[in-house]
């Protein structure tokens, strides 16, 4: 009994042996005999194919890899597949599943042999399974790629689907579709799109819902308010409202209906009051034979926009189709057609094309005759006569923008003149630092303000990250300006400016130059032909350094740096110390004037931006110049000016008053050790005044020196005279009928801005005694014309005065009142008078000056104002 019983349990240990071994023979070669097995299932003309072995893992079989292949194209793939149960329910996992959607064409058509299946039937089907994707995407939409989770049996079915651009929350009971959320990241749209609702689908899922609901909310820049999406529909009809929270008028309204052949809108309405000035219009679609999928649907439709503006009221016509869109290959032809009229600008299009290439990736194409127009004001004066854009040709897709780009622009400006612009160039793939762009330009213009012609023509290029202008020249015929003309004045690239638009290493740099010919002065000179060269330096327009020379043949070279932050300019300049000689063509032939010597230096830094305006400080030296002129010679000219200028307001002696000496001035009477000093603000006021300082001159063996000039002036600035010796005086002016000798002493108070006063209550003495000697042949003249002058000549042919006062009083129109006193003693046949002089004298001193003949003005003087004393005494006067 024991031996039969023994060999029972070796007859069932051999069995689960072999059993065992058949298992573990059938996992072992499972790559082998599952995708011919499965093939029993699968449509003709696919397969299926693992890769690796499977294995067992805490309590799942584990598949490493599988593909399912239609022909030879794997149509999906599915790496790390788990399955599983865990409490009563099926536990699907994969790691990654691909669907590539074009090996879908390489499917066999099915043959429909039964009657569909309703949604019951299919919820009755499905067993309880949980399925988890961590990664599911689908050729060609990468973009929306996702993890997916589905809850499925047969009395609900739940998914969730989420990714960086979509996700979903959807749940099904029976026919019932509820949508809890459907968010939405949609290109310039600056918060997700967010949808909910509840949709009834039909019992047979191979239609539309025959009814439902959906209401979502967006958010868009520009819009003051969240919009809200309005869908509801009942069975072939239904309508899209879109409002904006708040506003009770609908920004879109587009009923459809639906048929088995055609989706319809028709007379739809939509407008946008949120552009620069309201925009409005209507939308009609038609779709046919939508059914057969969306590759064999017709598509048709008409879209207008109405503007209205400058020129009266515009209508935009977009027509569409009719056509076809497809996942690869869309031909859907399209004309843009009609005027806008914008608030200053009038737009006129006429631009014929087609949708073509993938529908989730088309491409734009313009046709033959492409050609949007322009004109109007485009700024506040700037009046535009045609602005052209040519597109025939031209692409515009996800890739970039191809084809040949051209725009001509004419345009005017009532005071500033006019101008005509071209461009032309090649775009391939173009977007923004990406993809090629190559142009040139080129234009002319007439300056009306410097009465100038000017020129312009160029090229550049725009490739991936770098802009490139390569070539430029630019410039005028000529420019008169006021009392300057300069000649040929050129701007042009020593080396080409160039700017890299890379984040990790940004990068501008180029040269410019500036020539102009001989600049000429109304007044005579002319500044000799003059280059500026400017080398940048940094990271992009906004931020660069400069550095540069300025040089007029032998003026200069004036040296500039500085930088710009895209806010302030910034800058220094620096004259390095040359000859005065150098600036001789500055000054006219005219003027007779010649530099003898001298040098000078200076020193100028300087700021500018949009809130501040322009601010400069620096220094100007010039030192022992000497000029040269027929009548006369001036040497050791010292002058020192350092200045700072900000708010249009000059402030001069920044660092101490501006300085001006001069040694020598050599004319009909020599002054010598001139100087002067001036500080202060300009133009000036109460509170920032100008005062004129230390000025003082040498001259006829005495002085000249003017203590004080404010300006705005409070009070008197006295002029004063020290010791001025009458000989010299009278030596200078080469009278041959007066002879003098002695010394005077003097006080003007001078007046700038006094209502009637230039002078007022000056005065003139003498210092020490003075002698007045008369020409004998002049004062015989007198005497033999005048019986009552010749004896009043008697008297002065000779005379010393020990006592003169005089005081002087001029208007602001020139009338001088000079009443004087003289007291002296008078020798004649020798003997000696004494004298006494009283008079009163009244004459416009500008025209005094302007026709100045000293000896006959004085001949005239005494004619009329000599008299015989009246009485035998020592003392005679005149009034």
């Amino acid at each position: 009994m024991l031996t039969g019983l023994s060999r029972g349990w070796r007859v069932a240990a051999a069995a689960v042996l072999a059993v065992l071994l058949l298992l573990a023979s059938l996992l072992l070669t499972v790559t082998h005999w599952l995708p011919r097995l499965a093939g029993l299932w699968l449509p003709a003309g696919t397969t299926l194919a693992l890769d690796g072995r499977p294995r067992w893992h805490s309590g799942e079989l584990v598949l490493p890899a599988i593909r399912y292949l239609a022909a030879d194209c794997e149509l999906a793939t599915v790496q790390e597949l788990a399955l599983g149960r865990v409490a009563g329910r099926w536990r699907l996992n994969a790691a990654r599943v691909n669907i590539a959607t074009p090996c879908a064409s390489k499917l066999p058509a099915s043959e429909q042999t039964s009657a569909p299946r309703s949604i019951a039937e299919w919820q009755a089907m499905l067993p309880p399974v949980d399925l988890s994707i961590g990664r599911l995407s689908i050729d060609p939409w990468q973009t929306w790629a996702g993890t997916l989770t589905l809850n499925l049996d047969e009395n609900r079915q739940i998914l969730r689907y989420n990714s960086q651009n979509l996700s979903l929350e959807g749940e099904l009971r029976g026919q019932e579709l509820t949508i809890q959320a459907l968010k939405l990241n949609a290109p310039g749209v600056a918060d997700p799109i967010v949808i909910a609702g509840t949709l009834s689908l039909p019992a047979i899922p191979d239609a539309l819902p025959e009814a439902g609901k959906l209401t979502g909310d967006m958010t868009l820049q520009g819009v003051p308010a969240p919009l809200k999406i309005n869908l509801d529909w009942q069975k072939q009809q239904g309508q899209l409202v879109v409002h904006q929270q708040g506003d009770d008028i609908p920004l879109a309204t587009l009923p459809w209906q639906l048929s088995d052949r055609q989706i319809l809108i028709q007379q739809g309405q939509w407008r946008w009051p949120y552009a620069a000035q309201p925009l409005s219009g209507g939308v009609n679609l038609t779709v046919n034979d939508w059914q057969q999928g969306i590759p064999r649907a017709e598509v048709s439709g008409r879209l207008n926009v109405l503007t209205q503006g400058r020129g009266g009221k515009g209508n935009v016509v977009l027509t569409l189709g009719p056509g076809h869109l497809d996942w690869n290959n869309s031909q859907l032809p399209f004309r843009l057609t009609g005027e806008s009229k914008l608030a200053q600008l009038q737009f006129y299009a006429g631009l014929p094309g087609e949708i073509q290439g993938p529908l989730l990736d088309p491409q734009l194409l313009l046709k033959p005759g492409a050609l949007l127009r322009m004109r109007g004001r485009l700024l506040s004066t700037l009046e535009v006569d045609e602005a052209r854009w040519p597109l025939a040709g031209v692409t515009v897709s996800s890739a970039g923008v191809d084809g040949r780009l051209q725009a001509i622009l004419t345009a005017h400006e009532t005071q500033m003149g006019r101008f005509r612009l071209h461009m032309d160039g090649r775009a391939s793939d173009f977007w923004p630092d990406k993809g090629q762009w190559r142009w040139r330009y080129w234009g002319e213009g007439y300056l009306t303000p410097l009465s100038a012609k000017w020129d312009v023509n160029g090229r550049g290029r725009w490739e991936d990250q770098l802009i490139e202008l390569s070539s430029l020249s630019t410039g005028f015929d000529k420019i008169s300006y006021g009392s300057v003309n300069v000649q040929a004045p050129r701007l042009t690239l020593e080396a080409p400016i160039s700017w890299q638009r890379d984040d990790a290493n940004p990068s501008f740099a180029g040269k410019l130059r500036l020539n102009a010919q001989q600049t000429r002065f109304s007044s005579g000179g002319y500044l000799p032909p003059s280059a500026l060269t400017l080398a940048l330096k940094g990271h992009d327009p906004s931020a660069f350094i400069y550095n540069g020379t300025l040089q007029a043949q032998a003026i200069g070279p004036v040296r500039v740096q500085g930088r710009w932050d895209g806010q302030r300019l910034r800058g220094q300049a620096w004259w390095p110390q040359q000859s005065l000689s150098v600036f001789q063509p500055l000054l006219s032939d005219d003027l007779k004037m010649k530099i003898q010597g001298g040098t000078l230096k200076a020193q100028v830094a300087f700021s500018a931006a949009t809130n501040q305006g322009f601010e400069a400080g620096g220094h100007w030296v010039v030192s022992n110049g000497s000029v040269w002129m027929p009548d006369n010679e001036i040497n050791g000219i010292d002058f020192s000016l350092p200045f700072r200028l900000k708010a249009q307001q000059w402030y001069f002696g920044a660092k101490g008053p501006v300085s001006l000496r001069i040694k020598e001035v050599s004319n009909q009477f020599a002054m010598h050790n001139i100087t002067a000093d001036l500080q202060g603000w300009y133009p000036w006021n109460d509170v920032q005044p100008l005062r004129l300082s230390n000025v003082a001159v040498e001259v006829l063996g005495g002085q000249l020196r003017l203590e004080s000039l404010q300006m705005p002036q409070k009070e008197a600035a006295t002029l004063r005279l020290n010791n001025i010796s009458m000989s010299e005086l009278v030596t200078a002016m080469k009278p041959k009928q007066i002879a003098m000798s002695g010394h005077i002493n003097g006080a003007l108070p001078l007046w700038l801005n006094n209502s009637r006063w230039l002078i007022k209550d000056g005065w003139i003495a003498n210092s020490g005694p003075l002698t007045v000697r008369l020409d004998k042949d002049f004062a015989d003249a007198i005497a033999s014309g005048n019986i009552a002058a010749g004896a009043a000549m008697d008297w002065l042919r000779y005379m010393e005065i020990s006592h003169s006062w005089a005081t002087i009083d001029i208007d602001n129109l020139g009338a001088m009142t000079m009443k004087a006193q003289v007291n002296g003693t008078s020798r004649f046949s020798d003997k000696d008078q004494r004298v006494t002089l009283n008079y009163t004298q009244q004459e416009n001193l500008f025209q005094l000056w302007r026709s100045l003949r000293f000896g006959d003005n004085l001949q005239s003087w005494v004619e009329q104002n000599a008299a015989l004393p009246t009485k035998k005494e020592n003392s005679h006067e005149k009034h």
